[in-house]
């Protein structure tokens, strides 16, 4: 094993557990100076150190290999490469101020953001196509809430645990989600669920309007929550448990969402129904039961949506929030994405770094999936800095229902780092150990630092070409010989 540092995070795991120094020095076996010497990487972890550490509290060693120094480093690679590209900072530059510097990047990053931010309000300006927009913030509303999402690991403790309890309150079992639901909106809340058409008031039309496109709407004054008749049973049920959270959470919900993101932005309204979002899934895939049937499937994620009763999405979604202290699932990455490549979702508990800008890489399972869908796809992919994953991905499809009326079709990835891959179904006949099998794919063809890939669709920013008139070849985009040098 390298010489690998983990302060900050042996620091938080102590304090999740709430043992101070001396306390956890005594239990694996070490004075109080060596621990506090470990905690403020004056040394690095030895292996019998880290195995009693994960046998203490119950982690996989990956604990103490930080995902948030790579991602944060994939970052800084493509935010600054033209700055890589012309020699003014080498890789290592950038691993040593992820790895000792994190705030002072995420400065640097914010600042970046900013910058092309403000590039894009000049370029619109320049070509004449409309007034110069309000100033704005580097980062949109949505990316707000996925930063918060992420800088807790996908795992939010103070909604999952009400919400398992009130699972087991109320008696969630299966088959009979909605029953149970239904009875604690009404015996707790007087709260009236129906269906029919959600776009009409309290009471009104049985019947779905073809023309409405709402799934759900709650009436605050009759407290009646109208389900549309399209949604299938699961899909009530999500609903219905959203709905709760709201009912029983509302003040936790501002508290949590207030956290990061300004009073009445829209970031802290899109937080907050991120937040009741989650608290939906929480309580109707109650963390223990479905971190159970999780492992004993090994993350068959097909067999998981037909046990629960819910959607492949769905069930994507909760495996990428497993990360409980002392019962951890696998470590993933979730993601969706159009044909177009456009990513509308994107969540991730491991160091994957999914772009903001220079689109996704054309070599990734995800695309291929919209060529068979209803089927999983599976890949072992390599990025550049050598790091493989092992990716899945099935394409779904919705539809509103009615003829003519377009649809929306969507691949849906969930990916963990190779290291976890034994423990998923989804590695059977797989060669893990063959580095040569993983398909190399990158963050976007713009900030790919592969030059040779013949699927690149743009030159690496800030990478000089070798322009030819004589000559062609089968990369599209060749290097010229002296980049880099």
């Amino acid at each position: 094993m390298g010489r690998t540092f983990a302060g900050a995070r042996l620091r938080r795991l102590r304090e999740e557990r709430g043992l101070s120094q001396a306390a956890l020095a005594r239990l694996i076996g070490l004075s109080p100076s060596y621990l506090n010497q470990l905690e403020h990487d004056a040394r690095p972890l030895t292996v019998p150190v880290l195995l009693r550490l994960t046998e203490t509290f119950g982690v996989d060693a990956g604990y103490f290999a930080p995902p948030d120094t790579a991602r944060l480093t994939a970052e800084l690679r493509e935010s600054l490469g033209e700055e890589l590209a012309a020699g003014r900072l080498t890789p290592g530059d950038l691993d040593d101020l992820a790895a000792r510097l994190p705030a002072v990047a995420d400065v640097l990053l914010d600042v970046n953001r900013r910058r092309r931010s403000t590039a894009e309000q000049l370029a619109v300006l320049a070509e004449d196509r409309g007034a110069f927009p309000a100033p704005v913030d580097a980062r949109t509303p949505h990316e707000e809430v996925r930063e918060f999402f992420y800088r807790r690991q996908n795992y939010v403790a103070e909604l999952d645990h009400p919400a398992e309890e009130l699972a087991a309150g109320i008696g969630l079992r299966r088959g009979e989600v909605r029953t149970a639901l239904a009875e604690r909106l009404s015996s707790r809340h007087g709260v009236r669920v129906s269906t029919g058409d959600p776009g009409s008031g309290p009471g009104g039309a049985a019947a779905d309007d073809p023309g409405d496109d709402r799934l759900h709407r709650y009436h605050p004054a009759a407290r009646e929550l109208r389900l549309s008749a399209r949604l299938r049973p699961g899909q009530q049920a999500f609903r219905m448990a959203v709905q709760l959270g709201y009912l029983e959470h509302d003040a936790l919900l501002s508290e949590l969402a207030a956290r990061d993101s300004r009073q009445d932005s829209t970031a802290r309204s899109l937080t907050r129904i991120g937040l009741a979002n989650y608290f939906a899934a929480a309580l109707v895939l109650p963390y223990r039961v479905f971190h159970a049937q999780a492992e004993a499937t090994r993350y068959d994620i097909e067999r998981l949506a037909d046990h629960f009763g819910v959607g492949y999405e769905t069930v994507c979604h909760r495996l990428s929030t497993l990360q409980r202290p002392g019962l951890r699932g696998v470590p993933f990455s979730f993601v969706r994405v159009d044909r177009a490549g456009n990513v509308s979702k994107r969540q991730s508990a491991t160091g994957f770094h999914f772009s903001r800008t220079g689109g996704t890489c054309p070599l990734w399972n995800v695309y291929e999936a919209f060529a068979a869908p209803g089927r999983v796809h599976v890949q072992v992919a390599a990025m550049p800095d050598g790091q493989r994953y092992l990716w899945t991905a099935r394409a779904v499809t919705r539809s509103p229902g009615g003829w003519g009326r377009p649809g929306k079709t969507f691949a849906i990835g969930l990916g963990c780092e190779l290291r976890h891959a034994a423990r998923l179904v989804y590695s059977a006949g797989l060669d893990l150990a063959d580095e040569s099998a993983a398909t190399p794919i990158g963050l976007g063809c713009k900030v790919c630092e592969r030059p040779a890939c013949p699927q690149r669709a743009a030159p690496q920013l800030g990478r000089p070409l070798l322009v030819d008139e004589h000559a062609g070849t089968f990369v599209p985009y060749p290097v010229h010989p002296e980049a880099g040098r």
